[in-house]
């Protein structure tokens, strides 16, 4: 009996394994943005405490990341409780602020299936909600949609207004002063919020002084926002217009020197782009923010105006102290269930410990960093730590890292240029112009490859191979595994005539116990064997190779004897390999993480001009499927877009003939 106790003693509390959610008595009783302007500012801060009691509880039931929305809770109500969604348009910059907006908006009894198949995005989604009007997965974006929204408005008469929360990790982004300057230019009635964090994608901003927020500069965001004191200040301008042009100069030099005295740095910029700016406002002081909001709404025929919010992202830490979550996970978004960050290394770590070792040997290489990271951070930090003058992070600022690398190189340079698979589209005119044309031998290192699990179609990795494949100059390669990364990082090292560009996959590595060596440059447009069969032949592209050894690993059980081979290059193409594989079998099936037009055409055009497929093979592609693969874990995504081994196999077994095995596999 006593051993049963001991034993009854080290079981986990009931409570550890099924947390108790939190009391939140005024957030049940919110079912919609409405019933906010009935609220008292005491009951305001009592529903903002709910909201972070919320999120954490979401937070710790599913494994998602909550540290953008924890900051931004009293700015949402203050939002909710001013604007009259989904009537008036309120648009947000970064999915990651939006957690606490979509509780508000009648989601919060599904917040539990966040970033998971079939639930809630982790995004803005115009298929998810009437409050979400347009979506946001990228950043930078909501100021140019708002103001297309805000034209539209005018035009047709109608009387909503435009919201655009901004972060300022989208502050380094070029499209954001280019809507900021047209905004200004057409001058359209649009609100403008920037949630200044303190928080930035770029390293070095982060021990920059915070905005000061007192009572000084309280007291001022109010004057500024007041109907009394624009229309002063809108008369005063018409005023020494008409005195004479001097006289405009001079006033029109103190009212600057004005606002750089008493507001923060930069806050005379947005009012040379046009934006009347209001700031620094307390993020955190509901009164305050409703206070600003509402005399901003208040004004007629404003223009644009922006509105400072100063935040901290520190109140997240508080709140999950005070109900006790206290685990520390390495979030990669491409795994729907975050492991402890012990658990396994990634490709990324990988990437980062080969680079390492390549730059110790090679003093002109040097690594750009763009578009968020994607998490590349962690990865990089050996590399950071051993040569931190070799390492540039623009953050939001792919075009510019593009066109910067190509600089570096024609200084003599050898640039890696990381930049996300989804982040690369914004900078294709760059690849295409300053790099592929000129053929300057940037070496373009693509994460997020592929399908991303929990981030969904926004962040999905599908074009790259496509629209980099198709650049006359560009070399085009992907590792089937972690030793091959290692290998096709030495191999771009040592291009110094052209463009190379490789990807790789989020996610853990092949063979969890191995470690990272020096690695062994590839030759150039040269594939291998690695399985040799007689019945069928899977010619498989970058991580898709795994996939196809599962497949033959299926049908050898069959009694089908299969040849894997792993392509490594989709340009220059193996067409030596391809003619193997089309001599000594009569099936070719070809198998990649991508979408339409990328390997699998290639090795189609190589066939169609080779007469291959005039009747001496039958080859079949497996691609990505032509619509955008919703979030869900990343098993459940290659279901859906039948990439697993089993969907291989059963392929197979269809080309073969053999359509009822194939059905059975699928069972």
């Amino acid at each position: 009996m006593q051993g049963c106790a001991s034993r009854l003693r080290v079981l986990p509390d009931i409570g550890d394994i099924f947390p108790e959610k939190p009391p939140t008595p005024i957030l049940d009783t919110i079912e919609s943005p409405l019933h906010l302007k009935n609220l008292s500012h005491k009951e305001l801060k009592q529903l903002a405490d709910d909201i972070r009691s919320e999120l954490s509880f979401i937070r710790n039931e599913t494994q998602k990341s909550v540290k953008g929305s924890m900051s931004v809770v009293e700015l949402t109500i203050a939002i909710h409780r001013v604007f009259s969604a989904p009537m008036d348009k309120i648009l947000w910059d970064a999915g990651e602020q939006t957690y606490a907006h979509k509780i508000l908006t009648g989601r919060r009894s599904v917040m539990n299936t966040l970033r998971q198949k079939n639930g809630v995005s982790g995004y803005t989604s115009r298929f998810e909600s009437v409050f979400d009007p347009f979506g946001a997965g990228h950043g930078c974006n909501s100021i140019s949609a708002g103001l297309g929204m805000a034209i539209a408005r005018d035009i047709k008469g109608k009387r909503e207004r435009v919201v655009a929360v901004i972060s300022n990790e989208s502050i380094m982004s070029g499209q954001l002063y280019e809507a900021m300057s047209n905004a200004g230019y057409l001058d359209s009635d649009m609100v403008v919020i920037l949630n200044d964090s303190c928080q930035s994608l770029h390293s070095k901003l982060e021990n920059t002084p915070k905005t000061p927020i007192n009572m000084l500069s309280s007291a001022f965001s109010k004057l500024q926002s007041s109907k009394l004191f624009r229309k002063f200040r809108e008369a005063a301008k018409g005023l020494t217009k008409k005195i004479g042009k001097g006289m405009y100069e001079w006033a029109a030099k103190v009212d600057e020197y004005a606002r750089g005295m008493i507001g923060p740095p930069g806050a005379t910029l947005y009012e040379e782009l046009g934006l009347y700016y209001i700031g620094p406002v307390d993020g955190h002081n509901i009164e305050d923010l409703c206070c600003v909001l509402n005399q901003v709404a208040s004004l007629d025929s404003t223009g644009p105006v922006l509105v400072h919010v100063v935040t901290t992202q520190d109140k997240e830490t508080r709140e999950e102290k005070q109900i006790g979550i206290s685990k520390k996970y390495n979030h990669d978004p491409y795994d729907s269930d975050p492991q402890p960050s012990n658990c396994c290394q990634t490709y990324s770590d990988w990437f980062g410990e080969a680079l390492t070792m390549e730059a110790q040997l090679d003093k002109d290489i040097m690594v750009v960093l763009a578009g968020s990271g994607m998490g590349m951070e962690p990865a990089l930090k050996l590399y950071n730590d051993k040569f931190p003058d070799r390492l540039f992070d623009v953050g939001m600022a792919e075009q510019h890292a593009v066109t910067f690398s190509a600089g570096l190189s024609c200084g003599g340079l050898k640039p890696f240029c990381i930049i996300p698979s989804t982040f690369l589209q914004r900078a294709y005119d760059q690849v295409v112009h300053d790099v592929d044309r000129q053929k300057i031998p940037v070496r373009f290192v693509i994460p997020g490859a592929g399908l991303v699990g929990s981030d969904g179609p926004t962040n999905a990795g599908a074009f790259d191979v496509t629209f980099m494949s198709c650049l006359p100059n560009m070399i085009v390669m992907a590792p089937s595994d972690e030793v091959e990364l290692v290998n096709m990082v030495a191999t771009a090292s040592c291009i110094d005539d052209r463009p190379v560009c490789f990807r790789y996959p989020r996610g853990a590595i092949v063979k969890s116990n191995a470690t990272v060596g020096h690695g062994v440059p590839i030759e150039i447009g040269k594939g291998r064997v690695i399985v040799e069969g007689k019945d069928i032949a899977l010619l498989g592209y970058g991580s898709m190779v795994q996939n196809c050894l599962r497949a033959q690993s299926l049908l050898s059980e069959l009694g089908i004897q299969v040849t894997v081979a792993d392509a490594r290059f989709c340009k220059p193409l193996d067409i030596k390999l391809v003619r193997q594989l089309c001599e000594n079998h009569s099936f070719l099936i070809t198998v990649e993480e991508g979408s339409i037009g990328g390997f699998g055409s290639h090795v189609a055009q190589f066939l169609t001009l080779d007469g291959k497929l005039d009747g001496s093979i039958k080859w079949r592609p497996i691609v990505l499927p032509d619509n955008y693969v919703e979030q869900a874990s990343p098993m459940e995504q290659l279901a859906l877009a039948g990439l697993t081994g089993h969907h291989i196999a059963a392929t197979a077994l269809n080309l073969l003939g053999r359509t009822r095995e194939a059905l059975l596999l699928m069972c």
